[in-house]
């Protein structure tokens, strides 16, 4: 499988890393599982509270642990939510416990399903399992007029092995494209509210949901 790490950040420009050798990723003497998987994420995420990292900073780690998570624990990639028939998508939860603050969840795009413009308010990793994704990206460009105006970067589609990290005020609109649906593998932060948004181009607005 093709492999390849992005990350976008505030300005929306699209960011190419290296990706890390399957082999280094596979564990030899204990067998990995979810719940190792959910340590090791605490951990890298405790350890860069300590040290005062950025989400640029340790995306890096964060992109290498899914790819480990993918690599040695199998029926991750094949918990395939049925698309709703309405809205062409559904997702399918993946770790659930009261106050836990992380998101780790598979989803499911029909072909031409698209979102809305949107941030996360928190950062994301996403890895392609199947299908294709279409990334457009954008970037805020304020004016005295409209001051929640936006405009497009540039956008990118995502093939099944990519694994694309996004910052907090990235921004980003997304469609599955090609004959098959795209199913990815999300793993989202703690979600701040106040800084989650859907843009509108058209008429210059942003909305918290």
């Amino acid at each position: 499988m093709q492999q390849q790490d992005w990350l976008v950040k505030e300005d929306g420009e699209c960011l190419s890393f290296p990706s890390p050798r399957q082999w280094d990723l596979l564990t030899q003497t204990t067998q990995y599982r979810l719940h190792r998987f959910l340590t090791e994420l605490d951990d890298i995420l405790n350890q860069a509270e300590i040290t005062g990292e950025t989400e640029a900073d340790y995306l890096p780690s964060l992109r290498r642990l899914v790819r480990k998570l993918l690599l040695n624990v199998y029926w991750v990639s094949n918990q395939i939510p049925a698309p709703s028939e309405k809205t062409g998508t559904e997702v399918c939860l993946l770790y659930d416990e009261p106050g836990y603050p992380l998101t780790l969840q598979t989803e499911i795009m029909l072909p031409g399903t698209t979102t809305t413009i949107h941030n996360h308010g928190t950062w994301g990793v996403i890895a392609t399992l199947q299908g294709q994704q279409k990334n457009v990206f954008w970037q805020r460009s304020p004016t005295s007029e409209h001051p929640q105006n936006i405009e497009k970067v540039g956008e990118k589609i995502l093939q099944p092995g990519d694994i694309i990290s996004f910052t907090t005020e990235a921004i980003h609109s997304v469609e599955a494209v090609g004959d098959e649906p795209s199913v990815t593998l999300n793993l989202y932060g703690h979600t701040h509210a106040a800084k989650r948004f859907k843009f509108d181009p058209v008429n210059h607005k942003a909305h918290h949901f």
